[in-house]
């Protein structure tokens, strides 16, 4: 307990830099992914406005990303996260990776969330006249603000998880405190001491996203 104690400072900074990490990494997944899986929606060939071959190009494209495994892709493109933060080690560049891999990610959720809505109140609203850019907004996007909501609560968590692996290359974090402390230096209780503040974290985050996510639900509210 006493080297627990003692190591709170290093723990302390290593949370921050994983808040740091999630901070950035999923408010940009969030504003880029969003339109990338509304575009998706919109030209799939069941969609509003139907581009199969582009619509094929741009989805092969999202699912290759968001399927290669992280701990590859971080590795992968560490040129370009040089290119882009100046260096390879510690927060910054653990966001670049984090934010390329989340934005495919949310915006294949997105893109099911409005999907699950059905076509009724797309029908609807364009048989009164709606543009798509009112359709959009007014529809697609009010209706499914609930399930998007849920959608950032389950990327925020697993990319708390992903924040974890950069520890190996030097990205900081609890992930790195973690393993410097109880795996390099065998101590056990201050590696358990960061899986317990993972596991609040992520519960937190999990609870929080929940209940907002059902104040804006409608059918709730009613």
């Amino acid at each position: 307990m006493d080297l627990v104690i003692y190591r709170l400072p290093d723990m302390a900074q290593a949370l921050a830099e994983t808040l740091a990490m999630i901070g950035v990494a999923i408010p940009l997944a969030v504003l880029i992914g969003t339109p990338i899986g509304i575009w998706l929606f919109l030209h799939a060939p069941s969609g509003i406005k139907p581009t199969p071959k582009t619509h094929a190009v741009v989805s092969g494209i999202v699912n290759t990303i968001r399927s290669f495994p992280f701990l590859i892709l971080l590795i992968a493109i560490l040129p370009f996260t040089q290119f882009v933060v100046g260096t390879t080690v510690g927060t910054a560049a653990a966001i670049v990776p984090l934010t390329i891999n989340a934005i495919p990610y949310f915006a294949r959720l997105v893109e099911q969330n409005i999907t699950q809505l059905g076509s009724g109140a797309v029908e609807a609203s364009r048989a009164m006249g709606a543009t798509r850019g009112q359709i959009i907004r007014n529809v697609l996007l009010v209706d499914a603000k609930p399930a998007i909501i849920g959608s950032i609560t389950i990327t925020t968590v697993s990319f708390i998880s992903y924040s974890a692996m950069v520890g190996i290359v030097g990205g900081g974090g609890i992930g790195e405190f973690a393993i410097r402390y109880g795996y390099y230096r065998y101590e056990t209780s201050v590696m358990l001491a960061a899986i317990v503040v993972m596991i609040v974290l992520v519960t937190a985050v999990q609870w929080g996203g929940t209940r907002i996510s059902r104040m804006t639900d409608k059918r709730i509210a009613a």
